[in-house]
């Protein structure tokens, strides 16, 4: 009995050594990809900071205030659940999306950026720099997480240029759903735990 559960253990740990090995060497190969969102992310951040029209500031300050609205009755664990949920959802659909020319991952990363970088400012202008360690803990995991699926889809994009297009494709759809779950997914559940908590922490 000892052997069978000692057996079973060294199958579990053979699984999911071998799937985080496979994620990381595609994550590796993906690495023009990742750095071309970073750039993209951060070019929007910086655009934030210095240009801001009108209509889209009352567009992002009624999207926080309909966010603020949505969570207001939510305690800790239900906070942490709504977050966790937001992220892995919208970080899904846009490496999905990815499948037409890799323009959704794009544009997800220039809104992503441009916001971010609004609120930044914003709180900065506020409550001073010390609000950024405030922020810091959570984005520690979420921006990789997040990084990393906007570029698996604008790759899986890409598929079109390989000489087996088809093969290429379910090649790359398999790749990019690994990372998503044996990475990215746990990446995200510790931001939405350290996200939940800091909010009803700091008030």
């Amino acid at each position: 009995m000892k052997k069978d559960k000692n057996k079973v253990k060294r199958q579990k740990d053979g699984f999911f050594k071998r799937h985080y090995s496979l994620s990381w060497k595609y994550i590796k190969e993906c690495r023009s990809y990742i750095l071309f969102i970073v750039l993209v992310f951060l070019f929007a951040f910086l655009i934030a900071l210095y240009y801001q029209p009108l209509f889209i500031v009352d567009w992002i300050k009624e999207f926080v205030k309909e966010l603020l609205e949505e969570t207001s009755d939510l305690n800790m664990w239900q906070m942490i659940v709504f977050i966790l949920n937001n992220n892995l959802r919208s970080s899904f659909i846009a490496m999905l999306l990815g499948i037409f020319l890799g323009i959704f991952p794009v544009v997800t990363a220039l809104a992503n950026g441009y916001v971010l970088g609004f609120i930044v400012e914003k709180t900065v202008e506020i409550e001073g720099f010390s609000i950024l360690w405030r922020l810091l803990p959570h984005g520690i995991f979420e921006i990789p997480a997040v990084f990393l699926a906007l570029a698996l889809g604008t790759k899986l994009g890409f598929f079109w240029l390989a000489k087996d297009k088809k093969k290429e494709f379910f090649r790359r759809l398999e790749q990019s759903l690994r990372v998503f779950l044996f990475i990215i997914l746990p990446l995200l559940i510790i931001a939405a735990i350290i996200e939940g908590i800091l909010i009803f922490a700091l008030g």
